[in-house]
């Protein structure tokens, strides 16, 4: 077995186990180094593992976090849903397309019992509700359904629900968005859905479920985006 394999069984059997709890800071390079009497070049192998297959998060300066996690992406997916992780507005603004975003909800709430395990938070707590059309070129691509507690992503106005809620938590809290574990299926449509994509009944939207996470592990936002019917022809033609 490779040196940097038994060292990521053993802290994946730490982190299931309840050794090392969600948003724990697991032990350093050099006290890794020292446990398993291993090169910092295979605690960096096996730290790289364990970020890919989703059981931590690693933050520049502070070290590595272990994340909370309901249901486990597939590693060969994990890296892909990491890099999406740009926003709706940074993607099509990248293309040199007029993003429009139409908010139907911004509300504040308690969450229900789905929402409170997905974000990991208090049933008593406080969330953000956000519902919102969004639009590239004046042509409705999605509508997100959008929750966030209060208490990670304090002081959310109006104006950043508008463009882009990412851009606010990093520009203006200071905090970096590390990455997401989605559900991707096939949906029929709301009357709501219907109407504001400008879908009929029968066709099938891609549903996007998404858990995403800050550097440290935690989760700051569980939302479901739903596509509109021949959105993923639109986006590669848009390339």
């Amino acid at each position: 077995m490779l040196k940097y394999q038994a060292v990521i069984d053993d802290i994946v059997e730490g982190i299931e186990s309840g050794a090392y709890p969600p948003y724990s800071q697991l032990p350093s390079t050099a006290q890794l180094c020292d446990k398993y009497g291993v090169s910092k070049i295979t605690i960096k192998k096996a730290m790289d593992q364990l970020e890919s297959m989703g059981y931590i998060s690693r933050r520049r300066g502070s070290g590595s976090f272990v994340k909370k996690i309901g249901e486990k992406v597939p590693e060969a997916l994990m890296g892909e849903y990491s890099n999406q992780m740009t926003g709706f507005m940074a993607e099509h603004r990248a293309r040199s397309e007029k993003v429009s975003t139409k908010v139907l909800q911004f509300t504040v709430e308690r969450p229900s019992d789905k929402v409170a395990e997905a974000l990991d938070t208090d049933k008593d707590g406080f969330v953000y509700h956000i519902v919102r059309v969004r639009s590239a070129n004046d042509m409705p691509l999605a509508i997100e359904y959008t929750y966030m507690p209060i208490d990670v992503i304090p002081d959310l106005k109006t104006a950043a629900v508008e463009t882009s809620i990412y851009s606010f938590i990093e520009d203006d809290l200071g905090l970096k968005i590390s990455s997401a574990h989605r559900t991707v299926r096939a949906v029929l449509p709301t009357q709501l859905e219907v109407e504001e994509l400008h879908e009929s009944k029968t066709s099938p939207l891609l549903e996007v479920e998404q858990t995403a996470f800050l550097d440290d592990g935690k989760a700051f936002e569980y939302s479901i985006s739903r596509h509109a019917h021949g959105y993923e022809l639109y986006v590669i033609s848009a390339k």
